[in-house]
């Protein structure tokens, strides 16, 4: 670690907050703070949903799966325009019909208040589990390139300073500060992809194209793999993501929370629709460094190479391969990665806990004679406090404890998605009938995300996800078909 790159480092953890805030202002009330002002431009909404969606660990996994897999998860962002377009003129009109604080108030609305608070206490749930795993996640391949800058910092150091510096922006200037933070943090580590890539290319031999085309590093989809088993099969990459981003994208309020604070329906779908272009562009510039990270390193295996995973190639890139500067910018990248996904998280549970659970918050307001922008920050800062705890437990497990964590988002995905299109598709089921089915169809995704094991491979990620639904259609289908045959008695 030079001082060059220490001062990079420092510039970005000092200077971003102070941007972000001067760009936002101060969130005076809480309807700002958790909803903004809704004047929001749609090009920073849609850098926010990218950065929300992407974390550390995009920034170091896509390398990675690119360096033995070539450019699949470019194949993957097809799907996910697919599903998005669904999103944007099927679920957003939903969202426009009157002014909802969270994705969920749409369910309240069509099945009772019951439904409501089962789904984004799910969201809830498996976003705390989710994001907590991701954030350690996140701060192994940071620890290990500080390490290997002779900068040996625990990782409860590195997970307080991160907490503390997303918390300095998020409590002061509510989600306008989080989406213009978000928009700074996308600009950043896109920046650092293209750099890495522009030096390997230059760095590559006169015939690179050749190498990689003859190796198949330019396919878009794997084949020859298990059904079900593989998120980048045709099928799975475009039916599967198409399905991933009905459920994120659409009932997920990490991510509506984005779209509602649009200006228009309008502005809100080209947010949506520009995320999808903004995710491609990032995998697609990620995949370009995996592969050529394969040419740099005379195209052999990761563990040939001296890895012992694909997830640490481009971090020992960033600590050895980089110049002075420009690794204390790619280090700030993968800060701004946390960061993003970090502030976003804890805006948008922030929100849902408010929103949808408005009895037991005025109750705590009341008890503790706190105005509600008070009351909102105070949230804030305990699901900020159970993400760290949570953080700390999984610094305990092991790295398959951490991918079931991970995996867990699936298990709310699947049965949140079908009561969306139930309500939509199936006008005769009512609360009586989906709720039951809900709350069955949650606890049995958790049984069969740890039970499924297809060719002794664990069920892709997509698939979870439709089974939830399928899950969920059966039992409520089931539901009112019984309700109809004792009320025909």
């Amino acid at each position: 670690m030079t001082v060059i790159d220490l001062v990079v480092m420092a510039a970005y953890l000092a200077g971003m907050p102070v941007l972000s805030l001067a760009l936002a202002g101060r969130a005076p009330s809480a309807h700002s703070y958790l909803e903004g002002h809704g004047d929001l431009p749609w090009w920073a909404l849609c850098l926010s949903l990218v950065a929300t969606e992407t974390s550390t660990l995009t920034l170091i996994s896509v390398p990675g799966v690119a360096y033995g897999s070539g450019m699949v998860f470019s194949g993957l962002a097809l799907g996910y325009l697919l599903g998005r377009a669904i999103v944007a003129w099927r679920f957003l009109p939903l969202y426009q019909q009157g002014r909802m604080l969270s994705a969920y108030d749409w369910l309240g609305q069509r099945f009772g208040a019951r439904l409501q608070r089962a789904a984004s206490g799910t969201f809830l749930i498996t976003r705390l589990l989710a994001e907590a795993v991701r954030l350690f996640a996140g701060m192994l391949p940071l620890a290990a390139i500080l390490e290997a800058m002779h900068m040996a910092v625990p990782k409860a150091v590195v997970l307080c300073a991160i907490m503390g510096a997303t918390l300095l922006y998020t409590l002061r200037g509510g989600l306008r500060a989080v989406v213009w933070s978000d928009s700074i943090q996308f600009v950043l580590y896109l920046l650092g992809a293209g750099i890495c890539a522009t030096l390997l290319w230059h760095a590559a031999p006169a015939h690179a194209l050749a190498l990689l085309d003859q190796a198949g590093k330019f396919q878009l989809f794997t084949h020859h793999t298990p059904p079900f088993t593989s998120a980048f099969t045709p099928l799975a990459a475009i039916g599967g993501g198409a399905v991933l981003s009905l459920a994120s994208h659409g009932t997920d309020q990490l991510m509506v929370q984005r779209v509602l604070a649009a200006r228009t329906l309008r502005d809100a779908r080209l947010a949506l629709m520009g995320s999808a272009v903004g995710a491609g562009v990032l995998f697609t510039l990620l995949s370009a460094v995996g592969v050529l990270l394969w040419l740099h390193h005379g195209g052999v295996s990761a563990r040939a190479a001296g890895f012992l995973t694909p997830d640490a190639i481009f971090p020992a890139y960033i600590a050895h391969g980089l110049p002075s500067g420009l690794r204390g910018l790619l280090v700030a990248g993968i800060l701004a990665a946390t960061m993003g996904s970090l502030s976003s998280t804890l805006s948008a549970m922030t929100a849902a806990t408010v929103g949808d659970f408005a009895a037991p918050c005025q109750f705590i307001a009341t008890r503790l004679n706190l105005s509600p922008l008070r009351l909102a920050r105070l949230v804030t800062i305990l699901w900020s406090v159970m993400l760290c705890l949570c953080a700390g437990l999984f610094a305990q497990g092991s790295q398959s404890v951490i991918m079931l964590g991970l995996s867990i988002a699936a298990c709310g995905y699947g049965p949140i998605l079908g009561s969306f299109v139930a309500g939509m598709l199936v006008p005769r089921l009512n609360e009586a009938d989906l709720l039951p089915a809900f709350c069955l169809s949650v606890p049995l995704m958790l049984l069969a995300m740890q039970g499924l094991h297809p060719y002794g491979r664990s069920l892709a990620f997509a698939w979870l996800i439709v089974l939830g639904m399928a899950t969920l259609f059966a039992l409520a289908l089931t539901g009112y078909a019984i309700r109809q045959i004792r009320h025909a008695r």
